[in-house]
């Protein structure tokens, strides 16, 4: 598959670097070149921070309706590019079709949703205490957004960010990660194609020192977003105090785990198996640490092992192909790291390995399973991000406490139990802004968000268009 040369989109024109710079995007599936990426220079991100600015002077003018209208005609466009994009993720990402539906359904389900947020958006009139003024609070849209994104859903991340933004009146630069960004320089010519204002939507990506800090230290943003590791959003809150700027970060994860001896096992090892291992285990809510009572231990790890053996490791449209490869060779390396440190401290691994016969400058993985994990192992206190289940056995609630919140990260969390009082406990104690029970739901119409160094804001639902706009208070003297 060869998408060509992928040019910027910038002030609503596809163009390429100033200094001329191509990257070869290479896919961690197969090994090949997939496309020439044009690069941009700090000199490209500080004219799309200016024609940013142009587009939002313009399209914050619009009337919500004329807004709604492109947006619609854009997610029209999108969904007439369907297939092409999917491949996209496919190639960029080394997933199977059935995970890259993921990506494309949220990216037309968000600039659906979110207009008609913007709908139901209401101004609200305040009781006057001494009856002498008339007080308004109205919504306005902040100005320009930087959205810097993670790669591991490389459009998904991109609807989370634009869909809010354009709909509540900003206008955006995407700056899509350098490890993925083949779709969303796609989405960037499909902007192009069907003549969206200019400078509402800008895509470019590049190195950090000529893109994400130029952005961030830049006077030009009111808003800065971004999904990534929490090292890489601490860093961008420090670079941003160039001025006072509205934050977005949905940062990384340590998701616990919690399997009751009272769960439905079924529920249980469906649940787990799938959320481990999809999208090869590189996803933010991604169970990172599996605690399992010992009264069921054995029930569950023999359950948990026959199913994860029948993944099938692959790339391309079989249905029977359940996983792809991880993002690239640096990261499969800093996986086996943290499994061998582990190992070398005691833990059981099981499964595992690179598997044979794989093209090469491919980074395919077989899904692993550790046993007998200790909090003084890196992998119970550092984000695995890849297909390798961590296991840690409790006997009672008093031995499990201690060891489910970290003092680092609070993104998601799962409980198993059929009790209501587990359920009523945990849901308080556990500290992560995701508590799911017995199942995992997310959605368009679900906030997705963290506590502690995990995150500020939301992605998704209604809650993600307080990022984009002010609230002004009008008093009028009667």
């Amino acid at each position: 598959m060869d998408f060509g040369v992928k040019k910027m989109y910038i002030g609503g024109r596809l163009c390429e670097s100033v200094a001329g710079t191509q990257k070869e995007i290479i896919s961690p599936a197969t090994g090949e070149c997939i496309a020439k990426l044009c690069v941009a220079s700090k000199e490209d991100t500080e004219l799309a921070l200016q024609e940013a600015q142009k587009g939002f002077e313009y399209w914050s003018k619009l009337s919500l309706s004329e807004r709604n209208e492109w947006i619609a005609k854009l997610r029209n466009a999108v969904i007439a590019h369907k297939d092409e994009l999917h491949y996209a993720v496919m190639y960029e990402m080394g997933k199977t079709w059935e995970s890259a539906d993921e990506d494309i359904d949220m990216i037309v389900d968000a600039l659906e949703y979110y207009p008609n947020e913007m709908l139901r958006m209401r101004s609200q009139v305040l009781p006057d205490l001494q009856g002498s003024h008339t007080n308004i609070l109205v919504h306005e849209p902040r100005g320009v957004v930087c959205a810097m994104l993670a790669w591991n859903f490389p459009i998904l991340n991109v609807a989370y960010k634009v869909a809010p933004a354009i709909a509540a009146g900003c206008s955006i630069i995407i700056r899509p990660s350098i490890d993925s960004p083949v779709s969303a320089y796609l989405f960037g010519e499909i902007c192009a194609e069907i003549n969206f204002p200019a400078g509402v939507i800008n895509v470019l990506t590049g190195s950090s020192k000529d893109t994400s800090i130029p952005m961030s230290e830049s006077l030009i943003p009111r808003v800065l977003t971004m999904i990534g590791s929490s090292a890489t959003g601490k860093k961008l809150v420090a670079q941003s105090a160039t001025s006072i700027k509205k934050l977005g970060l949905e940062l990384g994860g340590n998701a616990p785990a919690l399997i009751f001896d009272d769960c439905d096992m079924d529920k249980a090892v469906n649940t787990m198996v799938g959320l481990k291992f999809n999208n090869s285990g590189q996803v933010c809510v991604t169970p990172n640490r599996i605690f399992v009572q010992l009264s069921i231990y054995d029930e569950f790890m023999s359950r948990f092992t026959e199913k994860t053996k029948a993944i099938k490791v692959g790339f391309g449209k079989d249905k029977g192909i359940n996983m792809g490869p991880v993002i690239n060779v640096k990261a499969r390396e800093r996986i086996m790291e943290l499994i061998d440190d582990a190992v070398s401290k005691g833990a059981k691994k099981s499964l595992g390995g690179i598997p044979e016969g794989m093209p090469e400058r491919t980074s395919y993985l077989n899904p692993t399973i550790l046993e007998n994990v200790t909090p003084d192992m890196r992998c119970f206190n550092e984000e695995m991000f890849g297909p390798v289940a961590t296991i840690i056995k409790f006997n009672t609630e008093e031995d499990l406490d201690p060891m489910v919140n970290v003092p680092d990260a609070g993104l998601a969390s799962y409980v198993f139990t059929n009790s209501l009082e587990r359920v009523q406990k945990y849901s308080k104690f556990i500290e992560c802004g995701e508590v799911q029970v017995n199942g995992v739901k997310y959605g368009i119409n679900l906030p997705h968000g963290g506590m502690k160094d995990s995150g500020l804001g939301h992605d998704c639902s209604h809650l993600a268009l307080e990022d984009y706009l002010y609230i002004k208070r009008i008093s009028i003297a009667l």
